[in-house]
């Protein structure tokens, strides 16, 4: 009897940069992922706010825990990603515990977080991955591939607290870093999801084309090293040369469910949800419109859907 093939499971959820959502959902419309199961965030979360209709009041819903799958079609090591809507703000360590419970009936045998680290990196600098694993053979691993080695700081939120949970469950784990610009920490940075990407393929052994995720980041950096030099040529008119503090950062468009938009954009965007649906390889194109426009959080459960089968 054939032995199982083994599966590694990559956790996202927001964080700096979203760097670790903005992979995730890459792989998914790269590699036609499927949704296969769900658990209930209730346990976790607590309402903060509930919606009124017509005087009458709705539960508002909580966030979505959802896990995807990737079979690989040559037999080898298939992939699980799990997308978190948001992280709690207590029970942090339960939720950790209960997505390697998931895991482990699913079969893995490895677990990854991604995340975004900020730098004093120049706005038109390349992105570099650091690397922090929960155990010695990962560490070993990380260094085999010249992943430089995260020696001190921290990794904010879930996407490092669930490498403790790993650990305590005795899975080997590690956590790979986008190297960003401190400027755009509050912004969507993909030039660190593709070199995150990057170093995920090569441990996994991954064929998978980066090149749209690339083209993102160039288009990305561009946007801001072109707002980062007006403003050092700003301030070099009005104080003359001299060492130039940090910029402001650019504000990033509100994430607001309630974001309506214009007559043309949501026309744009219902046409890319007709054709992602019946290729999804075109879906990370809608993802990166609605980002464009500040609407992901808004119809981020209809585009989740699409990995759903038989949608």
């Amino acid at each position: 009897m054939r032995n199982p093939p083994e599966r590694w499971l990559i956790a996202a959820w927001p964080g700096t940069g979203e760097v670790a959502t903005t992979a995730a959902i890459y792989l998914l419309t790269k590699l036609s992922m499927h949704q296969m199961s769900e658990f209930s965030g209730r346990a976790f979360f607590e309402p903060a706010s509930v919606d009124v209709h017509a005087g009458l009041v709705r539960a508002a819903p909580l966030p979505r825990n959802r896990l995807f799958l990737w079979l690989n079609p040559a037999g080898g090591r298939d992939l699980v990603v799990f997308l978190g809507d948001a992280q709690p703000a207590a029970h942090r360590l339960e939720l950790c515990d209960r997505l390697l419970a998931e895991g482990r009936a699913l079969g893995v045998s490895r677990f990854f977080t991604f995340s975004g680290v900020t730098t004093d990196m120049k706005p038109n600098a390349q992105s570099h991955t650091f690397g922090v694993a929960a155990d010695a053979a990962s560490l070993r691993e990380l260094k085999t591939r010249e992943v430089a080695i995260l020696g001190e700081g921290s990794i904010a939120g879930l996407n490092g607290v669930a490498l403790t949970a790993a650990a305590e469950a005795g899975m080997p784990a590690m956590c790979l870093l986008g190297e960003m610009p401190e400027i755009a920490a509050q912004l969507p940075y993909p030039n660190a999801s593709a070199a995150v990407l990057r170093t995920f393929k090569d441990l996994a052994g991954l064929d998978l084309d980066l090149s749209e995720l690339e083209a993102y980041g160039r288009s990305t950096q561009a946007q801001l090293t072109t707002l980062y030099n007006q403003f050092l040529e700003a301030l070099k008119e009005a104080t003359g040369p001299q060492e130039p503090p940090a910029p402001p950062p650019p504000s990033p468009p509100e994430p607001s469910r309630e974001r309506m938009l214009a007559d043309e954009d949501a026309e744009r965007v219902e046409g890319l949800f007709r054709r992602a649906r019946f290729d999804r390889s075109a879906a990370f194109e809608l993802k990166r419109e609605l980002d464009r426009l500040g609407a992901f959080a808004r119809y981020d459960d209809r585009f989740l859907d699409l990995f759903k089968r038989g949608v």
